[in-house]
């Protein structure tokens, strides 16, 4: 059973991503050596010979309950046959209770297979496969090439990057693969797949590295390997192997409009999954380090209110109370440009460079505040107890302030009120958003138009707390009078997540 999402395509189509479970050239006279051995193999049989046995087949089993119905036709009121059926339920006891006819019967069970692909890398019992091909399993077996079937522990999965680690319990030693180190393949190295597409069984493909370091938008580390190998339904957990045999990713992904390969698959890298495995097969569960601040990408536009010169790092849109990124000093408004000794390109480099350092390991910090670099030194704490933090400060909020005054304001293409109680209700925005100016209206024709919405709350411009919609008029006034074109807003949603909008003071 093959399992799929849908994704907006680049125009107006709309292509599948589905989760598989599955200028010119130089004479030849001045090649490189490594250049002629880059060159198609004549053949992949001995690398197929090499690895196949490795690969597995895992089935998963899944519950699933049913609710179904008797068929009684559905006969309006008033009908001729009203007072006949009345009657005989009356006679029964019941009017479309369970066992009725026309009523719901109790739920029922039954059990559905999906079928993905995974290897082996420990041959004491280790195997590799994607989490979405085991996930809410109640029974997963590992089926070997020579018809071997297993039965599975689950040791760990994570959800974030998509892996899971599966522990069986063989007679004799399994054949295993190793890992290779993904950072050194490059746009154009040869790569093969080999997995269980469509339920068929050990199938190989070999293609090309097509791109590197691809967001698909499917988790916070997205950094996949393209490949144009054919991976289709059924590849999902499947290993993409160099010509050294070693895995270089797990194949977890393609974009296509019908399910099966176009020519462009994704596969988790071995430098993303590795770290995570390993802490899978030890702990349990995955350790991540944690800075506790939310960020967000930077444009051209807050490039350049903030002086930046150019667009690069990532912009702290808030900082977690309790999260190791407040005590260190960090704030909302800087930019973090580089990282325990690494560049900050993008926002989207944060995460991953984060996530993959140790928890309690003090690191270097460096921000643009104020158009200077700062350096604060940060204690990384550990992200999955920031999860469950977050999650239970979402039960509800604690304090509450109701700013009395409620006039309608009117700037920069928006209306907005002073935060009180009857907007706080009308929005269902949440306490932890404790003042501001609440946007009650959006010009059609301003610039912000796609970038706010009603019900979001303005606390602060250009860095200054808004207290409500007298401040934020002020402010924004004494902005357009000193020569400014545009005010640097921090906006807050319903749910309290903030995030920066570039407004134009016109």
């Amino acid at each position: 059973m093959g399992f799929a999402m849908k994704v907006p395509a680049v125009r107006s189509s709309v292509l599948a991503l589905a989760l598989v479970l599955g200028a010119g050239a130089a004479p030849l006279a001045v090649l490189a050596p490594q250049a002629a051995a880059a060159r198609a193999p004549e053949s992949f049989a001995d690398l197929a010979e090499q690895v196949s046995d490795a690969v597995v087949n895992i089935s998963a089993t899944q519950k699933i309950e049913e609710r179904r119905t008797h068929g009684l036709p559905q006969l309006g009121p008033g009908t001729p046959f009203d007072d006949l059926f009345e009657e005989f339920f009356k006679r029964r006891g019941q009017r479309g209770g369970p066992g009725a006819p026309g009523g719901e019967e109790p739920p029922r069970a039954r059990k559905s297979n999906s079928l993905g692909s995974g290897f082996v890398i420990d041959a004491a019992g280790i195997v590799i496969t994607n989490n979405h091909v085991i996930a809410d399993a109640t029974e997963v077996t590992v089926i070997f090439n020579d018809g071997q079937k297993l039965k599975a522990e689950v040791l760990g999965k994570d959800a974030k990057v998509d892996v899971a680690v599966l522990r069986v319990k063989p007679e004799k030693p399994l054949k295993a693969v190793k890992f290779g180190d993904s950072d050194k393949m490059r746009v154009g190295d040869w790569v093969m797949a080999v997995g269980n597409p469509f339920g068929l069984g050990g199938t190989v493909t070999a293609g090309i590295v097509s791109a590197r370091n691809r967001n698909i938008d499917s988790g916070p580390y997205d950094n996949y390997i393209q490949t144009d190998a054919s991976i289709n339904k059924g590849n999902s957990g499947g290993p993409l192997f160099n010509m050294a045999g070693e895995v270089i990713g797990i194949n977890t992904a393609i974009l296509s409009p019908s399910g099966g390969s176009i020519g462009i698959g994704f596969a988790s890298p071995s430098a993303t999954a590795v770290p995570v495995i390993n802490q899978l097969r030890e702990f349990g569960e995955t350790r991540r380090g944690w800075l506790g601040v939310r960020i967000q990408n930077v444009d051209d536009a807050i490039a350049e209110s903030l002086g930046l010169g150019k667009a690069r790092g990532a912009l702290i849109a808030g900082v977690d109370d309790r999260g190791p990124a407040k005590p260190a000093g960090l704030k909302t408004g800087d930019v973090i440009v580089r990282f325990d000794s690494k560049d900050v390109k993008e926002s989207r480099d944060l995460p991953k460079i984060v996530a993959a350092t140790p928890v309690g390991k003090a690191v270097d910090v460096v921000v643009m505040r104020d158009g200077k670099e700062v350096t604060k030194s940060v204690t990384l704490g550990r992200l999955e107890d920031g999860e469950k933090i977050a999650a239970n400060e979402r039960n509800g909020g604690k304090d509450a302030d109701a700013p009395a005054k409620s006039a309608v304001q009117k700037s920069m293409g928006l209306s907005f009120s002073t935060l009180n109680d009857s907007l706080r209700q009308k929005y269902q925005i949440k306490d932890s958003v404790k003042a501001g100016a609440v946007v009650t209206e959006i010009d059609r024709d301003s610039s912000v138009a796609d970038k706010v919405q009603a019900g979001d709350v303005i606390v602060e411009i250009n860095q200054e707390p808004v207290t409500g919609a007298d401040a934020l008029i002020s402010k924004a006034k004494a902005m357009k009078d000193a020569g400014k074109k545009s005010a640097l807003l921090l906006v807050a949603n319903a749910q309290g997540d903030v995030r920066f909008v570039v407004a134009p003071l016109n």
